[in-house]
């Protein structure tokens, strides 16, 4: 079983089920309502325990009952929530999320900017036994210190490129693979043209880079080439969290020796069959509902 330490944002998702996505100031009334783990690297790093790997998470709470919540959640699914720091004073993470009839959602999220940004407590902690290191934007300064390690121990550097990308490109330059979302490749390159940008980020950047546009698959270069990788074809139940899945697939498959484009596949795998699920968290797949499901698919 291959180890992948996870840094970044973890938070409790308030999820409203809605007709269509709010237009108007006015009240609307949602039909369903559940209380949900959420945040980039907390979720991922429930996909690869769900997949089969060991799941660690280094992020930041607050000492309220919203982080006795998030923890709680994370280690059901047999995440090791050691690295969870509480910090005193400080409020814990929270969205509100509203997802239509079609899947699509919108979310709303808190986070407070008071909190203290010093990774330094965790260097002296960061287990050494890891396979893989993937790390979002929420929190740079750990994530920097993450992928700085990985690479000086020769592991992969994974970084979820989602929206905020420092603009300074440090966390892009540090990684070994960046997955970009298409709003944190636009931000980031200030180029609408999703091929195009690629190109653009990946002339400053010697890693492996790639942009994940949900139904419309994925964009990689290869060779000076662009490849487009298309997208699994499911019934949409909800799109909610299945970009961090394919993320913490994406790292765990290269933990466990894949190649990248293996690995891109994996993730895909696991990412579509999130969105089939729906359900949150619950919904992540396990590693042999993923290997039928690529069997299928011819693969």
């Amino acid at each position: 079983m291959k180890s992948v330490l996870c840094i970044g944002h973890a938070v409790q998702d308030l999820v409203f089920s809605i007709d269509s996505m709010p237009a108007n100031a006015e009240k609307y009334i949602a039909s369903n309502f559940e209380t949900l783990g959420g945040g980039p690297a907390a979720t991922a790093a429930v996909a690869i325990s769900s997949l089969g790997g060991s799941a660690r998470l280094a992020a930041r709470v607050g000492d309220d009952m919203q982080a006795d919540f998030i923890i709680a959640e994370l280690e059901s699914y047999g995440v090791d929530c050691t690295l969870v720091r509480r910090m005193s004073g400080r409020r814990s993470s929270t969205s509100a999320v509203f997802v239509d009839s079609a899947g699509e959602r919108m979310i709303v999220n808190y986070l407070d900017n008071s909190m203290n940004t010093d990774p330094m407590w965790l260097e002296a902690h960061i287990p050494l036994d890891v396979a893989a290191i993937l790390t979002d934007t929420r929190w740079p300064e750990a994530a920097l210190l993450g992928m700085n390690l990985a690479r000086q121990n020769g592991l992969p550097a994974i970084l979820d490129a989602d929206m905020p990308v420092p603009a300074d490109g440090e966390l892009i330059r540090a990684a070994t693979h960046v997955a970009f979302s298409a709003c944190g490749l636009a931000e980031f390159s200030g180029i609408k043209d999703a091929e195009a940008a690629l190109f653009s980020v990946q002339q400053h950047t010697g890693a492996w880079c790639c942009v994940t546009l949900g139904s419309q698959g994925l964009l990689t270069i290869d060779d000076g080439k662009l490849i487009r990788l298309p997208a699994f074809s499911v019934t949409v139940r909800d799109t909610l969290g299945a970009g961090d899945v394919w993320h913490g697939a994406f790292a765990l498959a290269l933990a466990e020796g894949k190649s990248t484009s293996d690995a891109a596949i994996f993730a895909s795998a696991a990412a579509a069959l999130k969105v089939q699920n729906g359900g949150g968290r619950a919904g992540c797949a396990s590693r042999e509902d993923v290997d039928y499901f690529l069997q299928q698919h011819g693969m």
